[in-house]
This record gives structure tokens, sequence and C-alpha cells, in this order.
């Protein structure tokens, strides 16, 4: 297996899960949360610019990772809602991300899998009864891992809804020969076994945890997907260039970091450059620094050979 760890910026999805629905790029670049007033029953509707659209629901398998669309049918579903889905790798459960929304249909991958019900009381408690043999497969697995003296951690289980297949995610930082591992763990569970790399940002997705703001981590709650996350967009909104002050606990850059950007982006523009001079309304000076939210300017000032510090709101300032 490939070692996949990647530089820091290269803060794109390590690896694809699942081949379910379509991915969130496949979709237009449309976030699940883009919900609309308008949407009609489930079919199709004709947008504004007269491009079909399909409804779609977003749906975390499992209730965690990564968000995945599919095709609500006729069912009446709510944001939290079990669910009972169509999957490549056969019947799964998951979780309703989100409303139903509609995205064009030319954006979307066929065939489209689909809801197939809403999950019944027995469907949630098989549910938390794997939930609970995963508990108990991770310990066993670790304790096999150990006596094979493995160069990996595992991170996650995971139960296929059908009990045919049980996955578990791992993270090393190189190849690891766990063929033998295999053929022990199919032994003690009888079923398929599937280990499967994932890279740290999916590590901290599947775990979960606080971040340094001391909020839930944004990928293991809200976020459907990793974005490229870069250098560029600290230095952008001034942060310091501290790793621990701009990190996640992933090690990687902030997804948030990618939140706002735009906005700093945008306001730069319109602001001047540090150490180039310009006109006040005290006369020429050199900027010293800028505050990108406020359109403040700090202009040293050249007076009679004398210097003096003032802050200029932006639309005070010349040319």
């Amino acid at each position: 297996m490939n070692n996949i760890k990647k530089p820091i910026e290269q803060d794109s999805s390590e690896q694809k899960n699942r081949e379910t629905a379509i991915d969130y790029e496949e979709a237009g670049g449309y976030p699940v949360c883009a919900i609309r007033d308008d949407l009609k029953e489930a079919g199709e509707d004709r947008a504004e610019d007269g491009e079909e659209r399909v409804l779609l629901v977003g749906v975390r398998l499992h209730g965690r990772g990564k968000v995945y669309h599919f095709s609500p049918g006729d069912h009446k579903i709510r944001r939290g809602d079990y669910l009972i889905v169509e999957t490549s790798q056969g019947i799964e459960i998951g979780v309703a991300a989100d409303w139903p929304q509609q995205l064009p249909k030319s954006s979307v991958r066929a065939p489209l899998k689909r809801v197939l019900r809403l999950a019944s009381n027995d469907d949630i408690l098989h549910y938390e009864e794997n939930k609970q043999r995963e508990e108990e497969a991770l310990v066993t697995a670790r304790e096999r891992v150990e006596v094979y003296g493995l160069d990996m951690v595992l991170v996650d289980v995971e139960y296929r809804f059908d009990n045919r297949k049980i996955t578990f995610f791992f993270t090393s930082d190189g190849r690891v020969d766990f063929r033998e591992l295999v053929r022990d763990l199919a032994s003690i569970f009888l079923t398929r076994i599937e280990l499967r790399q994932i890279g740290v940002r999916d590590e901290a997705c599947m775990i979960g945890g606080l971040g340094i703001c001391g909020r839930e981590l944004c990928c293991s709650t809200f976020l459907h997907e990793f974005r490229p996350v870069s250098i560029r967009m600290a230095k952008d909104q001034n942060l310091s260039m501290n790793p621990s002050k701009i990190s996640g606990t992933c090690g990687r850059l902030l997804c948030c970091l990618s939140y706002e950007h735009h906005v700093y982006v945008d306001a730069r523009k319109r602001m001047p450059d540090r150490n180039t001079r310009l006109m006040t309304p005290d006369g020429r000076g050199l900027v010293e620094a800028v505050d990108l939210l406020k359109e403040e300017v700090t202009v040293r000032l050249d007076r009679n050979g004398e210097q003096d510090v003032k802050v200029y709101r932006l639309s005070d300032l010349g040319d």
C-alpha cells in the first residue's frame, strides 16, 4: 500500500472512502447545506436559467465521515432521519446530513443511487448493535496488530449493515504488509475483512475532538468534504505563521482558514501595501500596517524631520 502522507498545504481528502453516489465536486460545487426554500415535491424541477434540476439528499453513511448524495424518491426526509440506502457495496444505513435539495441534472453522475426507505426501529436497533460490535472488534484487532508487530495504528471499525464485511481504518507512515493480519481477523470474525489506510485528516474526522477555538472539529460535525487550504490563506489574513496557531489537531492547516478567505482577498485589493508611500490629510507618509477588516491604515508621517504615527480610515486617504 502506498504511503499517502502529504505536505501540510496539500489539504485534499487523502482517500475516497466509498464510491456510492456523487461527490461534492461532481455535484457542481453545490454544498449540501445550500437548501432552497422553493423545493417542490420529489422529482425534477427547472431552474430560472432553464436548466433541469434533480432532488437529492446528502447522507452520512453510518452517521459519520463524508457526505454522499442519493435520490430521495417519494420519501419525506428530514435532517437527522436514519435512512436505508443503496450503495455499490450493498445496503447501508446512514443519517440525512441536511434537508433534500435540488442540483443541476447535468452535474449528476448516472446511475444515481437511491434511498430505499426510512429506517425502521428494528433497523436502528441493528445499527446500534453493530456499533457495539465495532467497539469490541477494534479492541480485538488492536491486540492482533501488537502480536504481529505491525507499524500501523487502527483508528476505527465499520460493520457493513448486513454484517457481510468489516472494514478497519488505519494510519501508517509507510507500506504495511497486513496479509497475515487479514487472514487472522477473517478467522476470528468469520466474515470478509478489509483494511483501509486513511490520512490524518480523515482520522480526525472519524475520532472527533475539540479545536483550538474550543468548538467541536468542523470535519466531524458540519463539513461535507475536505477542501484545499494553503499557507497563502493564512498570510492574506495577517495571521501568525506559528504552526501551532494555524494547524488543526490533524497537523494540517486549519480548514477554517478558507471560510472567509475571499473576504480578505477582496479587502486587500482596496488597501495599500505595506512600505508604500501615500497621501494623507496630514501629508505624505509610509504605510506601516493595515487592518483589512476595519479598513484602517497605520501611516508614519514625515514632518520637518519629525516622525508621527497615525491611523486613518481608508476612505480618508487619497489615491
